[in-house]
């Protein structure tokens, strides 16, 4: 029976946009076996486990753009993974690798490619990270979530680019809002602000949210998703804390009348798929500026409102922006959706995919 590797970890954002390729890639050929090549002992592992993906750990390093001591000894670590992934990819063969990106996935596609085995990559956010732009070298084809990102790829590579948009999981299309605001409690006359800061949480999201959670609840519900890492248990009226969402997320999503989160790029697709406008606070401090840019391509499109640190984070505007993006209802999905190839993702990557191989 042929077999397909994936590989991508260290965020949910690595894992969670592949979920709807498996899924179609299932449904089309349910007689392939699919597994996932990630870090041992990786939040990735816990994912691919509620999926029922049989997963492979192996030694995994940080990819860091600054100078840290953990840099020598990461390169071992990567070193290590590089042949645990190519022993596992020898002997399982898979017909393609598709990576999702992440410093895990630097090995397994170095390996893919010295066995003549076909890799192919996505990169969800505007701008590559470090991983995909190592990983461009040697793969086959580079999906796209935008028009905006082939300018951003070393134009050695461009030919190997394919505009895809991002993945996003069927059920954010379906989400039912009455179960969402059972599952949480929130009663029907109020309006509901989900705060969301990524799979690992978001310190400043969190914090903000707490020096003016008295205010936010005597107007509206909120729904807190923390992250594991910062999560204390806290209950009070009309509020509902908890370190992350599973199943229940697309309900919730859809409940929600607005959204309060950071750019991470699932995060966004899904807040999009769902009709749920943002009130985005993107990462910068220790990143490559990645949020910054999906944040104003939504802000372009009209779905969301980004927040500046300097002038919006005050408790007056912080709380006037939060009003007025719970009070604000005009934007155009259709358009939006249209603009994304929103629900198109997975279908144009498996046919590029099927087209290469033939």
């Amino acid at each position: 029976m042929s077999t397909i590797a994936f590989t991508g970890g260290g965020t949910g954002g690595h894992v969670y946009p592949a979920k709807p390729l498996i899924d179609l890639i299932k449904k089309e050929t349910p007689q392939k076996n699919i597994y996932w090549i990630g870090s041992a002992g990786g939040m990735e592992e816990d994912i691919l486990k509620d999926w029922n993906i049989p997963y492979r750990g192996i030694s995994s390093g940080k990819l860091r753009r600054y100078f840290d001591l953990k840099n020598f000894t990461d390169l071992f670590r990567i070193i290590a993974g590089f042949f645990q992934a190519r022993r596992t990819l020898r002997k399982e063969r898979p017909e393609f690798l598709f990576s999702k990106g992440g410093f895990v996935s630097v090995p397994p596609v170095l390996a893919a490619k010295t066995l003549g085995i076909p890799v192919y990559t996505h990169e969800s956010d505007v701008t590559p990270g470090l991983a995909t732009r190592i990983n461009s070298r040697f793969v086959n084809k580079i999906f796209l979530p935008y028009e905006a990102s082939l300018k951003y790829n070393s134009p050695k590579f461009r030919d190997k680019c394919v505009v895809s948009g991002n993945p996003v999981r069927d059920s954010f299309f379906a989400g039912e809002a009455t179960k969402g605001r059972a599952f949480v409690g929130a009663p029907e006359s109020m309006p509901i602000l989900l705060v969301m800061g990524g799979s690992l949480g978001a310190e400043q999201l969190n914090k903000l949210v707490e020096e003016n959670l008295e205010e936010l609840t005597s107007f509206c519900f909120v729904i807190h998703q923390t992250g594991s890492k910062n999560f204390v248990p806290l209950e009070r009226d009309n509020y509902y804390r908890a370190p992350y969402f599973k199943e229940e997320l697309s309900h919730i999503l859809t409940a929600a009348t607005a959204s309060l989160s950071r750019a991470g790029a699932a995060a966004i697709w899904e807040l999009a798929a769902s009709r749920t406008p943002m009130l985005l606070l993107p990462l910068i401090s220790g990143s490559r500026g990645d949020q910054v840019y999906n944040a104003r391509v939504f802000e372009e499109a009209g779905a969301a409102r980004i927040l500046d640190e300097k002038t919006d984070l005050d408790g007056d505007s912080f709380i006037s922006a939060v009003k007025a993006v719970l009070q604000e209802n005009n934007t155009d999905w259709a358009a939006v959706h249209s603009t994304l190839k929103m629900g198109q993702a997975q279908k144009i990557i498996l046919k590029t995919i099927e087209e290469d191989r033939a």
